[in-house]
């Protein structure tokens, strides 16, 4: 069932992105009267054709599902006869500043799309939490630093922050900056602020992409202790199958005592298909069973539910705005996302960044049927960060992207005159080995994710 929500939700999503790209392109050539001939979604021949409009433009809907395009009349790679009496409605046959307009919808609508749906979320309201932080572990930078468990991080170099994902951000922010110290300023238990100032030189940013920035400072967030008792069992449960019982409190796994369920479930995850010695109290009775995880895409697993311990009251906040304000912050995230992006891609063009870190169609689907199953606004937040990222890389000067494009009209506005079929074939070849090659890439390193 996660597998076929997983699918649908990347479906849905590849939809409504790429639809809204090549209406982009549509939408501004046809405001500019270029003739279209062909809107596709998806590549391939058409599963789904219609015509419409006084063009008989051609809808389609097509079985590859990682992409689409808008095929208008005089391209310059089609090289059809045009009628004479068309001419002046070709591509080929319009200003430089049309061509640029068309070519760039397509981004821009993505960047609109992005600014629209986190509009949505801030006017729906966003449950968040605040960054109060957990424990604090000992000769950490953290805890040499002066940081306590408890204390709420409200500011990060001096930028404000309300919530963690800020704080990840404005932390990030200061690494790519190559500042060599962070700021954080924190209000205790107590309400009393004080400032923290600790070394960046140990980060990495892939300390960030693997979502161990945290670890490595030497805190986490505050979350509530979950007790290591059985609560409820999946479907053909290796727990039950091995004895477990609902009520069941786990308290020690080969010897080690066992302080919470984030332990036990830490190490079942290693031991797949292994015995684990495990001690456990059932009701006032102390008995030992030999447990063995089933083994599901490389890691262990039970099948067992924890008890569900929510988040206090006061660690949490709506963040909430009127249709003028969620646009305005709309904006400013979409910005502040762009150009994270923008940073990020360079330290990996740069190696400062490991490029496993790339994700390809299988991790976004995964994170499609997430997001889809904890809530609508989970969802909307996944699609504008992936609208934008769209967005980014295709205004990237790659030839065969839109920014390629861009590019050659910039040279011939340069030089007074279009770049020549053999450099645009050529150019278009690197493209294309790029694109191929970075494709490889992301497959191969979600294959890696999903049987890692």
């Amino acid at each position: 069932m996660t597998v076929l929500i997983a699918i649908f939700s990347f479906l849905v999503a590849i939809a409504i992105l790429v639809t809204v790209h090549e209406f982009g392109h549509y939408w501004i050539a046809k405001q500019l009267g270029v003739k279209i001939l062909r809107f596709s979604i998806g590549f391939g021949e058409p599963i789904y054709l219609k015509r419409f409009g006084e063009d008989q433009t051609e809808f389609v809907i097509a079985p590859i599902p990682l992409g689409g395009y808008v095929k208008m009349l005089g391209e310059v790679e089609d090289g059809e006869e045009i009628d004479p009496k068309e001419l002046p409605r070709a591509f080929s046959q319009q200003k430089l500043w049309k061509r640029a307009a068309i070519v760039a919808a397509g981004p821009i609508f993505n960047f609109i799309l992005a600014i629209l749906l986190y509009a949505a979320v801030f006017m729906a309201g966003e449950q968040m939490v605040k960054p109060v932080i957990g424990a604090v572990q000992p000769e950490s930078v953290a805890a040499q630093a002066g940081l306590q468990a408890k204390d709420e991080v409200i500011a990060v170099n001096n930028t404000e922050t309300k919530n963690w994902e800020d704080v990840l951000q404005k932390t990030l922010k200061v690494m790519l900056n190559h500042e060599s110290t962070i700021t954080y300023v924190v209000k205790n238990a107590n309400g009393y602020t004080s400032s923290h100032t600790m070394s960046s030189d140990s980060l990495s940013l892939d300390d960030v992409a693997e979502g161990k920035l945290f670890e490595h400072l030497g805190f986490q967030p505050f979350h509530r202790v979950i007790p290591a008792i059985v609560a409820g069992f999946t479907d053909d449960s290796a727990g039950q199958r091995d004895g477990l019982e609902i009520g069941d409190e786990i308290l020690a796994i080969d010897g080690q005592t066992v302080v919470d369920w984030q332990m036990w479930a830490d190490y079942v995850k290693t031991h797949p298909k292994k015995e684990i010695e495990t001690q456990l109290q059932r009701k006032a009775e102390i008995i030992t069973l030999t447990l063995v995880p089933d083994e599901i895409e490389g890691k262990g697993r039970m099948g067992v539910y924890a008890q569900r311990q929510p988040i206090p009251e006061e660690y949490l906040y709506i963040e909430h705005y009127n249709i003028f304000q969620a646009i305005v912050k709309g904006t400013v995230k979409t910005w502040d996302m762009s150009t994270l992006s923008l940073q990020i891609l360079w330290k990996m063009l740069t190696l400062e960044v490991s490029a496993k870190h790339i994700s390809g169609p299988i991790t976004i689907a995964d994170y499609a049927g997430k997001t889809a199953q904890i809530s609508l606004v989970a969802f909307i937040s996944f699609l504008a960060l992936i609208s934008l990222s769209l967005g980014v890389i295709n205004l990237l000067p790659v030839p065969v992207l839109d920014g390629g494009h861009l590019l050659m009209y910039l040279i011939e506005w340069i030089k007074g005159s279009p770049v020549t079929d053999n450099m645009q074939y050529v150019m278009q070849q690197v493209g294309f080995a790029l694109l191929l090659g970075l494709m490889f890439l992301a497959i191969f390193n979600d294959i890696g994710r999903l049987f890692g």
